[in-house]
């Protein structure tokens, strides 16, 4: 019997709620440690300053709460007095007169938490209050605690970078300090998600001389040197354009011996500049994902972005991937049918239908479960600074480009699993929460009623595609292959 590649709950559970709350248009390679210090206050109805008034040795010893005495009010100072003493629950070492960030929650009988701060920090949170509503003078801000000695404010300041849209990080390049990236980058001791971070802004300010170590960098077989992968090839393309290709494709795109998550990383490192890197033509990255048509092991993970980008180019290729498919890769006729349904061509009609008579079992998914692929508006430019032949039927497309995908296991999921989603936006009622007048547009609020009716029909959905991969899967086991 031949089954398609298992389809898990939890996937499209994570990808669904992922496109419900997640940061929107946030930095490409970059994935926040948990909120930052600014969002947790926007979330908050007073955050105040406030110091321990008892020790930890008199603390109630049933509810674990101690007195604090409020400081500074930073928010809600109509809720709270400076002088006034409450009640938080804290277990850690308190002496009286020790600092703390105290957030609280339910007003009148307001519930508090409470953040331990050392004097710098203390300094930081309130200077998180006073930033201007300008993103970019936010991030300026940020920046020079990246590596700061109190693991909390660098934290918090990877996160605010996390967060933030390219764009933004591109207008960060007259602050960017060149040659303390490239020694953040070389440290072998930097961890992947920030170095991820440094080779994404690297790439904003970095030039051609930066090429020789990125290179060696991609060579490398050593695990510390190659640690974001998927950031370091979009560094590299960034700095090289096309002319950086043929390397890519060598070492990740074209080598059948790479393994998955290398290949995987180049495919989000060209997805990334065919959605926002603005420095390779989408005529040229569509070539090198043709490579992974050959691996038909993987090929499910290019065709939609072929798709997107309006490469009608192989219809053949995908019509013969689709018949020869066995059991250990019919996962790729759903994608294939869906690009085929996506072209404006007449052949990608006729190839539907002949494709309906080997496996009519995934045409019908295809057609069920999947929206048609939306082509996405040409953002690289258009010309090519290397000649190749011309091809009629690579089509530009005018339409809006797709909220770009940050690199996650659901996305890895997403051309297998994606499940249309028309009614995932936010409501006109869920305002973005304000600090000092200051809008969070990033954060995209997540309404429970609608999660949960989501995630209802989400179990109904697996529950029917189960039901169709078992009674399928036998019936395209016994088409011609």
């Amino acid at each position: 019997m031949s089954f398609q590649r298992p389809v898990s709950f939890l996937l499209i559970v994570a990808a669904i709620t992922g496109s419900l709350g997640r940061t929107a248009n946030a930095c490409p390679f970059c994935s926040a440690v948990s909120q930052t210090l600014r969002q947790e206050m926007l979330a908050m109805d007073a955050v105040v300053i406030a110091s321990a008034a008892q020790s930890g040795e008199t603390r109630n010893a049933e509810t674990g709460e101690i007195e604090m005495k409020i400081e500074k009010i930073l928010k809600g100072d109509s809720l709270i007095t400076v002088g006034e003493t409450v009640k938080a629950i804290y277990y850690g070492e308190v002496k009286v007169g020790r600092r703390f960030m105290l957030s609280g929650v339910d007003p009148p009988n307001m519930q508090w938490s409470c953040l331990p701060l050392s004097e710098s920090a203390e300094a930081y949170v309130i200077k998180i209050t006073q930033l201007p509503d300008d993103p970019l003078e936010r991030l300026k801000f940020h920046y020079d605690y990246l590596q700061d000695p109190d693991s909390m404010l660098s934290r918090d300041a990877y996160d605010e970078f996390a967060i933030t849209p390219y764009p933004v990080i591109q207008s960060m390049k007259s602050k960017m300090d060149h040659d303390k990236l490239v020694e953040w980058i070389k440290d072998p001791e930097m961890s992947t998600d920030r170095k991820r971070l440094y080779l994404t802004m690297l790439g904003v300010c970095g030039t051609e001389a930066d090429l020789v170590m990125l290179e060696q960098m991609l060579r490398s077989t050593e695990k510390s040197t190659r640690g974001g992968l998927d950031a370091l090839i979009a560094c590299y393309l960034t700095l090289a354009s096309e002319k950086g290709l043929p390397l890519i494709n060598e070492l990740f795109l074209n080598n059948h011996q790479a393994p998955y998550a290398d290949t995987y990383s180049a495919i989000m490192a060209v997805r990334f500049h065919g959605t926002e890197g603005d420095v390779i033509p989408r005529s040229a990255l569509v070539e090198s994902l043709h490579h992974v048509l050959e691996r038909p092991d993987l090929a499910d993970l290019v065709i939609p972005d072929l798709a997107r980008w309006n490469d009608w180019t192989q219809i053949d290729r995908l019509t013969e991937l689709f018949v020869k498919a066995d059991s250990d890769n019919n996962w790729v006729r759903v994608p294939v049918v869906n690009y085929l349904r996506a072209c404006p061509l007449p052949e990608a009609k006729a190839a539907i239908k002949k494709l309906e008579e080997v496996d009519p079992a995934s045409v019908r998914r295809a057609n069920t479960f999947f929206a048609i692929p939306v082509p996405a508006k040409e953002s690289a430019p258009s010309s090519s600074s290397i000649q190749r032949p011309k091809t009629k039927q690579f089509v530009d497309s005018d339409t809006t480009q797709p909220r770009r995908t940050r690199p996650s296991l659901a996305h890895a999921a997403a051309p297998i699993v994606a499940i249309p989603l028309t009614s995932a936006q936010p409501s006109a009622s869920n305002a973005p929460l304000t600090l000092a007048g200051s809008p969070v547009a990033e954060v995209v609020p997540m309404n429970p009623w609608r999660l949960a009716s989501v995630m209802a029909m989400s179990l109904c959905t697996v529950m029917i595609v189960q039901f169709l991969l078992l009674t399928g899967g036998t019936q395209a086991s016994q088409s011609p292959s």
